[in-house]
């Protein structure tokens, strides 16, 4: 399976034409499809993308656009689980809080709610991908030397194999932590994505980055 991760799309929809060039089976989108603007902009992504799409919003996105992406063509992955074959998606979209005052923010609590909720409507398989727009805490989250991640990702690593994140544009990159990879492929409005291939067999996962 080959996946096209972006996130941090912020309003720059004329590039997605070009991402889908990578030929990707399945597309997820990490959060912040807007910045902070008309949450119907997003439907010119979802548009674009022919394959089976999972979305998240991120602090950027209004609340209104869970159901931009519930009426789109995409999956909304917000707070559930779903499967494709030997894969098991997750999705947390928002963040916990920032000193922006975004319009998708919320408590450490309701972050670990709602991924309680979402893994019990999952089962464990051959790859377990956890789409997050907030890092987990301690990984791809440092912002002046402080760790602005989430706490409950960090605790929930061990229940997947990958975690696919963004929000924090100047700390990207792939790290593994306690055998679960985490990706944040850097913001897809600076050109920036990820290709990210899982094989037959558990932890075969081979991530790419990449810039247009």
């Amino acid at each position: 399976m080959k996946i096209l991760l972006l996130t941090d799309i912020h309003g720059h929809y004329d590039a997605i034409s070009d991402f889908m060039g990578c030929a990707p089976d399945i597309v997820i989108i990490a959060g912040d499809i807007t910045d902070c603007g008309d949450p119907q902009e997003a439907k010119e992504v979802f548009r674009q993308i022919d394959v089976p799409c999972f979305a998240i919003p991120g602090n950027c996105d209004v609340p209104e656009i869970l159901d931009v992406i519930e009426y789109s063509d995409a999956v909304n992955l917000h707070g559930t689980s779903l499967e494709i074959g030997q894969v098991t998606f997750t999705g947390v979209g928002g963040s916990n809080p920032t000193p922006f005052n975004t319009p998708f923010e919320l408590s450490e609590e309701e972050l670990g709610e709602l991924l309680e909720k979402a893994k019990k409507r999952g089962r464990p398989n051959v790859h377990n991908v956890l789409v997050t727009h907030a890092p987990p805490y301690g990984t791809l989250d440092d912002v002046g030397g402080t760790h602005v991640g989430c706490k409950y990702f960090r605790d929930n690593l061990r229940d997947f194999d990958l975690v696919c994140c963004g929000h924090i544009h100047d700390h990207t990159g792939v790290v593994e932590i306690e055998d679960t990879i985490i990706v944040n492929p850097g913001p897809a409005f600076e050109g920036k994505y990820a290709i990210i291939t899982l094989g037959d067999e558990p932890k075969e996962i081979e991530v790419e980055l990449f810039t247009l």
